[in-house]
């Protein structure tokens, strides 16, 4: 939704970054990406090295750009916020870097080690599943991914608010991932219907499941499974994949319980 910065935006935002030692970015960010490393190689003119760097850390690290509070994690603890009140971008930079690499259709950043000769099961095509996927071919395993939906994604492309994933990114972002070679996407296949754990962990090397978090919780009132009644996560995906916006069917009526950013 918000415009990504241009290349003088970016160079101006980086140049603010202290690139402290010990920096607290690093340590606020759940996936550990050099976060002063990556800015530097903005400043300096080099924002597709400053992607490999995220990419290293978090191989999803365009959603991440998009979707993560990083208002509360990285740019909180950034010590800007002493000096000035205000922090450095950090968010908008990352998206600035792998945007920009992945715009310039270059050969995946990452190369294949020697193949192992093992072949391991993954199941769930989410941001837990395709990042185990992707490093685990790095490594020079093949993967196959079992994913219960007709897309891959996970809650980026069913579960994320449309503003934040514009332009289809989620799907871009995958086959960016796949980009470099070795993973095999088996769709509609549902865990404990059609594939289980002992088949696969008969056929395989190894078994990752990450079949996600996407339960909702119920308030435990009768009708809370009436026609008209909807929880969150069932709600962004019924409108993330209804195209045009304005088929999906809502309520004259409406009656929304609780007060979160959903």
């Amino acid at each position: 939704l918000h415009p990504a910065y241009s290349t003088l935006q970016a160079m101006a935002e980086s140049n603010r970054c202290l690139y402290c030692y010990d920096a607290p970015c690093v340590t606020a960010c759940p996936t550990s990406i050099d976060i002063p490393s990556f800015i530097r190689k903005i400043s300096t003119g080099n924002p597709d090295g400053a992607a490999k760097t995220i990419l290293s850390a978090n191989i999803m690290g365009g959603t991440c750009a998009r979707a993560c509070p990083t208002e509360v994690l990285c740019e909180e603890a950034c010590v800007r916020n002493v000096a000035e009140d205000t922090a450095v971008e950090i968010g908008s930079l990352q998206r600035y870097a792998v945007d920009h690499l992945m715009a310039r259709d270059l050969p995946h950043p990452f190369k294949r080690a020697p193949k192992t000769g093992k072949t391991i099961a993954v199941v769930g095509a989410g941001p837990a599943g395709l990042s185990c996927a992707h490093r685990a071919a790095m490594l020079g395993h093949d993967v196959v991914v079992f994913e219960a939906k007709p897309k891959p994604g996970g809650l980026n492309e069913y579960g994320l608010a449309a503003y934040k994933m514009t332009n289809d990114f989620a799907q871009r972002e995958v086959e960016f991932l796949l980009g470099i070679g070795g993973i095999e996407i088996e769709y509609n296949k549902v865990l404990g219907k059609d594939i289980n754990v002992a088949d696969l962990k008969a056929k395989y090397d190894a078994v990752f499941v990450g079949v996600g978090l996407g339960s909702t919780n119920d308030l435990g009132l009768k009708g809370e499974d009436f026609p008209g009644v909807d929880d969150a996560i069932n709600f962004i995906e019924k409108l993330r994949q209804t195209e045009p916006k304005s088929d999906m069917p809502v309520g004259n009526n409406v009656i929304v319980i609780g007060g979160g950013n959903t």
